[in-house]
């Protein structure tokens, strides 16, 4: 794989707000999937699945303790590289627009029109 295509997958994986708050979480130390569930209030398949993504993509690796896995951050330098983007872009302009629906015109008025 050509180090555009990895770059491109460690964006993609980056790009999700639950996957970022779940690397926030762990940081500092290795966490269990329970205490990820606790402090995020995800579901367990939810978790699961990120954590999984995050494992998949190189960012985080795991540890056993008997029957409890621990999730840690696999090279720290992944948390220079968000803080760097995360100064960057602290003053910018950029405007969240995920809140706009999606085709919210188009549903309402053709909604409207048959009832």
């Amino acid at each position: 794989m050509d180090d555009l295509k990895k770059l491109q997958l460690v964006f993609q994986t980056l790009a999700d707000y639950n996957r970022l708050g779940i690397i926030r979480f762990i940081c500092e130390k290795e966490r269990s999937v329970g205490e990820i569930i606790k402090t995020t209030k995800l579901s367990q398949p939810l978790v699961s699945h990120h954590l999984r993504v995050l494992k998949e993509n190189g960012i985080l690796e795991t540890r056993r303790k008997g029957p409890f896995i621990f999730y840690y951050i696999k090279d720290k330098k992944i948390l220079d590289a968000i803080n760097l983007f995360s100064e960057l872009f602290k003053n910018s302009d950029i405007k969240d627009k995920t809140r706009s629906k999606f085709c919210s015109g188009w549903i309402s008025s053709n909604y409207n029109n048959k009832t």
